[in-house]
């Protein structure tokens, strides 16, 4: 064989090649998603094995299946410690193939995890974190926040209570990043709607004993106790404020963070009249009953799904949706993210909202109130809604973002 025989037997082999990979290439219908949460602790009420059964729904609903597509989904517990999320996050990524990290309650982890993705180009799909930063100063092009964050909780309870005549304000505080960004944002609306914070006081993620920490919040004489934190901690708090009463002594308690798995943990003789801020409640119309009714059936502990949950279902949806419309994985978390933003979001559970360049998903928030157990007609009826918050108001204003992917 001559010198340029050979060159173009070995160009027409390399052709050949090129010519059978590309058509691959171009059908990678297989995604692979990690619900990466607490199993086991403090918040696995509000999520845990229940976000990956609404994971899992939404794969199911997503018609993708049905096109060929081979969607996986593991799970995985953070232990609430941003080292162990990480941790997992990257051994998905680099050796299991994960495709995207979904859910991460807490904001810790979330925020470790989110400069993660940006460096390996993956995709974080927040539903569980509420601090704001996500879609600030945090923000990066590979992570979305679709279901709520501590502005949306602060300009809903904090701005409510305050204008009601709840003036003066003392926050009992998770202390690590969500507690601080809530307690933070919540502040700056108390005194930018003419009250004024009294102290602050923190606590350990998951403490048992909030005693000192309820005896510092009560002889502040604050009007308004305001409660920083989330989960078991939450309800732990609640519980021991009943037992100081507090609420008695004229005191109002605002849970900043409340979900429905929390009241049914409570009872409504304890819960009662707590006013709280969410972006979803199962009982709001009739596609919200209907798809609660089907998750009901499928939760580990016949729960209803929490606003975290029911985020992670429609934020799975869009991503889904979003890989039909690229026609294939394109193993480029940026560009998936791209198209998200893109495309318009419409789903079942929180209807139609723009994408924002900053990340988060424009949707409305509720100021909800709990009823008396006099009031409840059921099982899981527990909410009276007080006031509706826009879109616009649930979120901060682009213009005044801090996010550097917003162009002002």
């Amino acid at each position: 064989m001559t010198t340029r025989t050979a060159r173009r037997f070995a160009a027409s082999v390399a052709l050949a090649a090129l010519t059978l990979a590309t058509p691959a290439l171009a059908q990678d219908k297989t995604v692979k998603i990690g619900v990466l949460n607490d199993m086991s602790s403090l918040y696995a009420d509000i999520g845990g094995p229940n976000s990956v059964v609404a994971v899992k729904m939404a794969v199911e609903d997503s018609g993708l299946l049905k096109k060929g597509w081979k969607i996986d989904v593991v799970s995985g517990d953070h232990q609430n410690k941003p080292d162990i999320g990480v941790n997992i996050a990257r051994q998905w990524i680099d050796a299991d193939k994960v495709d995207a990290v979904a859910d991460t309650p807490n904001s810790g982890v979330a925020l470790a995890v989110s400069n993660l993705v940006k460096e390996k180009n993956s995709v974080l799909l927040n539903s569980g974190a509420a601090t704001a930063d996500l879609t600030g100063k945090a923000c990066n092009p590979n992570t979305i926040s679709f279901t709520y964050d501590t502005y949306m909780l602060a300009n809903g309870t904090g701005k409510a209570l305050t204008k009601a005549g709840g003036d003066t304000w003392f926050f009992l505080t998770a202390d690590y990043a969500f507690g601080h960004a809530l307690e933070r944002d919540t502040g700056n609306v108390v005194t930018q709607t003419g009250g004024k914070v009294l102290g602050t006081v923190r606590h350990p993620l998951n403490t048992s004993d909030f005693s000192s920490f309820l005896l510092q919040a009560q002889s502040s004489k604050a009007k308004v106790i305001g409660l920083a934190n989330a989960g078991g901690d939450t309800t732990n708090s609640i519980k021991q404020a009943a037992e100081f009463g507090i609420v008695q002594g004229g005191q109002k308690l605002a849970a900043l963070l409340l979900f429905i798995n929390d009241v049914h943990a409570l009872g409504l003789k304890t819960a009662q009249g707590l006013t709280f801020t969410e972006s979803f409640y199962w009982d709001l119309n009739d596609n919200t009953r209907e798809w609660s009714k089907r998750f009901q059936k499928l939760s580990p502990k016949g729960a209803m799904p929490s606003m975290t949950v029911a985020g992670l279902y429609a934020e799975i949806l869009h991503y889904l949706k979003a890989m039909d419309a690229l026609g294939s994985n394109p193993r480029d978390g940026a560009k998936v993210v791209a198209k998200m933003k893109e495309l318009p979001t419409d789903d079942p559970l929180f209807g139609k909202g723009p994408l924002r360049a900053d990340g988060r998903r424009l949707i409305p928030a509720y100021l909800f109130e709990v009823k008396k157990p006099e009031e409840s007609k059921g099982p899981w009826d527990y909410y009276k809604q007080i006031a509706m918050i826009s879109p616009e108001d649930a979120a901060k204003p682009l213009e005044a973002s801090d996010c550097p992917l917003v162009k002002k």
